[in-house]
């Protein structure tokens, strides 16, 4: 019988190795979230300072904990070319609460003219990972016709080590010609060991693509007039080791207003999603404050149906503004990736 839980001791390490593998948690409103979809994108906003949070609760009808969040701030400064920034990021799986925090800096540096602007991202953290064992079900607490048994205890042997910390590395680059955006970015590039255990388990280095291209809807509209009404088609594409999630889609922005339509495939039997967003910027665009409120909902499409699992909201609330006195000004007078979404 020990060796019985042994094996299911040993089972549930290896889905453990298994789940380090796994990908990274996505965004649906990836734009409201721009540090973390690429650290290029760090300073590239109209202003002094910009804060972003963004909260993701995945499969609401199901008794899993999955909840994301990042929180972000972000200063641009044109003395440095581009801008500096803090990211700290929050996810919570499972019913033995596998829990990741991670806290990184991240700096970007900007060049070109009015047509054309590369940005280049680099951010650096330490992340810390942890679970709750006495959380896990094990076999010889559930019966074969009650199923699970209340209060009962495991007489499998648990690990000692429940924490684990790391330093983990990103990196990325942004274009932006006229009304054409494209985005690259490299997430764990160390390949930092995340195991609990003593076998190794590195974090796959997570590979982000984002494209974008404003079409105006209106006369006199185009990338050096922003007031229009723009229909922005996106592409955002993420891989993980074996893992991969394509967003397809197209959002159309009006002045304040900005509404999105999307489809996401993550591959055969992947969480794949109808993707129904809508953004509302408030404020003075002349005083340069301005508050971002975002919702959005996915309709999850596959076998794990919407039925099972009603869905998942994200929600998101950003605030960016110019210091008192403030002397920054636009480097480049052009199309900024921020007009993008």
């Amino acid at each position: 019988m020990k060796n019985n839980f042994s094996r299911i001791l040993m089972a549930c390490l290896s889905f453990l190795s298994l789940e380090s593998q796994a990908q990274d948690h996505i965004y649906s409103q990836f734009f409201n979230a721009p540090i973390y979809l690429n650290p290029a994108l760090t300073g590239q906003f109209e202003g002094d300072l910009r804060l972003n949070l963004i909260y993701r609760n995945q499969f609401t009808g199901m008794s899993q904990n999955l909840n994301y969040m990042t929180a972000s701030a972000d200063l641009n400064i044109p003395d440095f070319g581009g801008g500096i920034g803090l990211l700290f990021n929050r996810s919570s799986e499972g019913t033995a609460y596998l829990v990741k925090n991670n806290v990184a800096a991240t700096y970007s540096y900007s060049v070109g003219g009015d047509d054309f602007i590369a940005s280049f991202g680099i951010q650096a953290g330490f992340t810390n990972r942890s679970i709750t064992w006495n959380k896990l079900v094990f076999a010889d607490q559930i019966d074969m016709r009650l199923g699970y048994i209340p209060g009962s205890v495991s007489a499998a042997e648990l690990p000692d080590v429940s924490n684990k910390f790391f330093f983990d590395a990103a990196g990325g680059t942004n274009i932006v010609y006229k009304s054409m955006m494209v985005g690259a970015s490299f997430f764990h590039i160390n390949q930092p060991n995340e195991s609990f255990s003593g076998a190794e388990a590195k974090l796959p280095v997570r590979m982000s693509v984002n494209a974008s291209y404003m079409i105006p809807l209106v006369y006199n509209a185009g990338y050096t007039n922003y007031d229009g009404a723009f229909l922005i088609p996106s592409i955002i594409y993420h891989k993980q080791q074996k893992l991969s999630s394509a967003t397809f889609g197209a959002q159309i922005k009006y002045r304040n207003l900005n509404t999105g339509l999307w489809y996401r495939t993550a591959g055969q039997g992947g969480p794949d999603a109808i993707v129904l967003s809508f953004i509302v910027d408030l404020g003075n665009r002349r005083s340069g404050e301005k508050f971002r409120l975002g919702i959005s909902h996915d309709a999850t499409t596959s076998r794990l149906n919407y039925t099972n699992t009603s869905g998942t909201t994200e929600a998101s609330i950003g605030y960016q503004s110019f210091f008192r006195n403030s002397g920054n000004y636009e480097k480049f007078k052009g199309l900024q990736s921020y007009y993008f979404y």
